[in-house]
């Protein structure tokens, strides 16, 4: 089992910065995945970036440029800092650890709400 503890988020005006972080709690192997996820009002949860523990990343194109994914293996941490942040980010946003075992098991945090107000 994993358990996965975020915190930040929070309401920031259209141009600001946030930042979200994720430990992930239990049992942790160093090759599996970890990233973030968000899910706005009316939408289907979608991609927003992930990281594999050897610094591969993965971005949705709406966010390249502005988002930033970091990892810390040792701490089993995942950081997603953004920047330049637009009311279309607004969504609650969900950390995943992604166990890479055949089929993959996902594993998803409580979510933390992001507003940005225009």
């Amino acid at each position: 089992q994993v358990q996965l503890v975020e915190s930040g988020g929070g309401l920031v005006q259209a141009g600001g910065s946030l930042r979200l972080s994720c430990a992930a709690i239990g049992s942790i192997f160093s090759g599996d995945a970890m990233g973030w996820y968000r899910q706005a009002p009316g939408k289907q949860r979608e991609l927003v970036a992930t990281i594999t523990s050897a610094g591969s990343t993965n971005y949705n194109d709406s966010v390249k440029g502005r988002f930033a994914i970091s990892r810390d293996n040792a701490r089993n941490t995942v950081v997603l800092q953004m920047n330049s942040l637009k009311p279309e980010d607004t969504a609650v946003y969900y950390c995943n650890y992604k166990k890479l075992t055949r089929p993959p098991i996902d594993y998803w945090g409580k979510g933390t709400l992001v507003t940005v107000s225009s």
